[in-house]
């Protein structure tokens, strides 16, 4: 399940989104000052080149990351950062584990799994730009079906981070738990207790996949949690806005660093 780790220090886990791969965390990587972190980047189910563990559901997904968490940390802190799906994932082990969990993140995270129950905003291109489709070549239709600032910088990143993963996916294994996609944790409402640890969830206001209200309607459950909705970016916020995200993951991990665990 782990794709790939850098660097020393305490454990820094990252999970991807549905349809993609843990390539499109590695800008996280681009964004910190990753002395005392190390960076463990996670593959799902169906990433590429990773092994099919068989689960049936989400929940099955989110319990075997947990198991790897586990196993990662021991019994020592870790923070996690997860995207879209990955997000609920995120949420769950930091959940479990909060004893020793220093921070969560969350970017374009899905905190509503039942997709005919988000509250979505409308599709909306923001920087619509021909010239930029043009140059997307044959990755034009998947770029252009998410991106909502069509720049080159978005695409190259969406190249270089998004593109490999959906093109790389196990659509077997996709099929299989998109069947069963509603069957997801969600942690603040099975925890009753807040989760007082650092965190830090990251929307785009332009994200039509999950929204952000779903996600903004969680804030009391975290205390100590950074809510931000950003303008000009959909649900590739890290990818489009990868300066102010990564700013805010700088400062979420500054102050992870200084948690005290319970």
């Amino acid at each position: 399940m782990i794709a790939e780790t850098r660097g020393d220090g305490i454990p820094l886990v990252a999970v991807h989104g549905f349809g993609v791969d843990h390539r499109i965390m590695l800008p996280v990587d681009e964004m910190i000052d990753t002395e005392g972190w190390r960076r463990v980047y996670i593959d799902l189910p169906w990433a590429e080149g990773a092994t099919d563990t068989g689960a049936k559901t989400p929940k099955e997904v989110a319990d075997a990351v947990l198991a790897e968490v586990r196993e990662l940390a021991g019994g020592g802190p870790f923070a996690i950062i997860g995207n879209s799906f990955g997000a609920m994932v995120a949420r769950h082990v930091a959940h479990a584990l909060a004893p020793q969990c220093l921070g969560l993140a969350t970017l374009a995270g899905a905190f509503e799994l039942d997709r005919a129950l988000r509250e979505l905003p409308p599709r909306e291109v923001m920087i619509h730009d021909h010239r930029i489709l043009e140059l997307a070549g044959a990755a034009r239709s998947d770029f252009e079906e998410m991106a909502v600032i069509h720049t080159e910088q978005a695409l190259r990143g969406f190249e270089r981070y998004v593109l490999p993963g959906i093109r790389g996916a196990q659509l077997r294994v996709l099929a299989r738990l998109n069947a069963t996609y509603t069957d997801a944790y969600a942690p603040e409402t099975e925890h009753h207790e807040p989760f007082t640890a650092p965190a830090l969830h990251v929307f785009g206001r332009q994200d039509h996949v999950v929204g952000f209200a779903d996600g903004l309607a969680a804030a009391r459950h975290y205390p100590r949690g950074t809510f931000t909705v950003l303008d000009g970016a959909g649900h590739n916020v890290h990818i489009e806005q990868p300066e102010v995200v990564g700013a805010l993951v700088r400062d979420w991990l500054s102050r992870a660093g200084r948690h005290k665990l319970r």
